[in-house]
């Protein structure tokens, strides 16, 4: 049981790098720093 439970955490940590790198590539981080600064601008009014 230990034995799975340490192989499932690296696991899980493998798939999370690799899903923020393929989002990295795809420019998925631009994305969601526009929105984010669209929901800033109309959080304080300007947008």
């Amino acid at each position: 049981m230990t034995r799975m439970k340490n192989d499932a955490w690296l696991i899980l940590l493998i798939a999370g790098a690799l899903f923020i790198g393929i989002g990295i590539l795809r420019e998925e981080h631009l994305a969601i720093l526009e929105k984010a600064i669209v929901i800033c601008l109309e959080c304080i009014g300007i947008g």
